[in-house]
């Protein structure tokens, strides 16, 4: 199943407390990029950031975001924008931060 554009644009205006957040299109998902840094993306309607050491305080599930993926976390609570903010930039931070 593939994410629907009504799905992808509800979490990019979620995300709109951040500049420079892009998403490109992927086989039917969609990419999430923060800064150039691509820290998550939107697969079959699931909001799902890569695992760093700084977004584990969240306590998110993990999840495939397909067949044969590494897992990723999902991000449940899509309806706080503060919230989703502190979790980009906390995964934005883990990836670029080594």
């Amino acid at each position: 199943m593939a994410t629907t554009k009504d799905y992808r644009d509800f979490i990019l205006e979620q995300l709109n407390l951040l500049d420079n957040i892009t998403c490109k299109s992927m086989m039917g998902e969609y990419l999430l990029y923060y800064n150039g840094t691509l820290f998550g993306g939107i697969y079959d309607d699931r909001l799902l950031v890569k695992i760093v050491d700084s977004n584990k305080k969240y306590n998110m599930e993990e999840s495939v975001p397909y067949e044969s993926a590494k897992p990723m976390y999902f991000v449940g609570d899509v309806d706080s924008k503060e919230l989703l903010k502190d979790v980009v930039l906390d995964t934005w931070k883990g990836l670029i931060i080594k």
